[in-house]
């Protein structure tokens, strides 16, 4: 795919497996959980289910968790702030990481893991099927192929209505797709680290939604965001829209591609909504060159 070719006109949805209607900006609520390394439980509780409110009451009808994510607490909080659901909102997770200790990840991907998983996010979530279930990460101890073959067969079953992948080279992902459709791909991407373009590209030209962890640039064990902070272009371009270099980094990946499912991570309403702002940003085919190019100041 030619980026360079493509309008600056931004399309506010997309439909994930070809029928979950979606707002691109949706909202990755790995955050509301215990600190450091995203283990236990939300310290406020209450704020955090505010928050998801806030979030579905600006739009978003797309949140993404796992089971990791806690484990167990990130999707506690989704189903007791949430439930029962509005009938169009789309909950996203994953499995097939075990998490004992908060500096502790180990990958699982046997069958009887991520059959053990999606029964228990399904109770957490308050659900009889999980809208998107992806394997955080292939398990190298595992063969790729029987991971993916279990969640299909969980798919036959009734408890998974679309499979994604996350953390995934393109061959793994074309692997996959000789086993079952693939709705959705889930790996690290941002203005400054565009490690997978190749995927992306690949994600574009075959319908399958693309979902960026890291798209300003943050690590997912720490704080802060360093697109917050860039300099150059992006500065410059944030100012004449009077927004932030954040609200631009945003806009910039959803006019990258019409695939790319934004779910940015806060733990405040006031950064949720300023997040949410991004959505409205029109950029220029010219700006959207001159911020492409522009790494060297990041």
């Amino acid at each position: 795919m030619d980026f360079l070719s493509q309008t600056s006109d931004v399309s506010k949805t997309f439909k994930i497996g070809g029928d979950l209607i979606v707002n691109r900006l949706g909202y990755g609520a790995m955050r509301l959980t215990g600190q450091p390394g995203n283990f236990g439980p939300y310290t406020d509780w209450e704020e955090g289910k505010a928050l998801l409110h806030r979030a579905v009451e600006l739009g978003v009808n797309f949140i993404d968790t796992a089971e990791a994510y806690g484990p167990g607490d990130n999707e506690a909080i989704i189903a007791d702030a949430l439930y029962p659901y509005p009938t169009d909102l789309v909950i996203a997770t994953k499995g097939g990481i075990y998490k004992p200790a908060p500096n502790n990840i180990q990958t699982d991907g046997r069958p009887e893991s991520l059959r053990r998983g999606v029964e228990g996010s399904l109770q957490r979530l308050k659900r009889e099927q999980i809208d998107l279930y992806q394997l955080h990460r292939p398990d190298p101890k595992v063969p790729f192929t029987e991971s993916v073959q279990t969640l299909a067969a969980l798919q036959k079953e009734g408890k998974i209505r679309h499979i994604g992948l996350s953390n995934v080279s393109l061959e793994q992902l074309q692997e996959a797709q000789a086993i079952a459709p693939i709705a959705s791909v889930q790996n690290r991407f941002s203005l400054s680290d565009r490690t997978h373009e190749n995927i992306l590209n690949y994600c574009t030209e075959q319908g399958i939604a693309f979902i960026p962890h890291g798209s300003l640039g943050a690590h997912p064990l720490k704080r802060g965001t360093p697109l917050s902070s860039a300099q150059g272009i992006l500065a410059k371009i944030a100012q004449h829209h009077k927004a932030s270099t954040t609200q631009i980094a945003l806009a910039w990946l959803l006019h990258r591609a019409p695939n790319i499912l934004l779910i940015p991570g806060t733990t405040t309403i006031s950064h949720l909504e300023e997040n949410m702002n991004a959505g409205s940003l029109q950029l220029s085919q010219q700006e959207i060159i001159q911020i492409s190019q522009d790494l060297t100041e990041m």
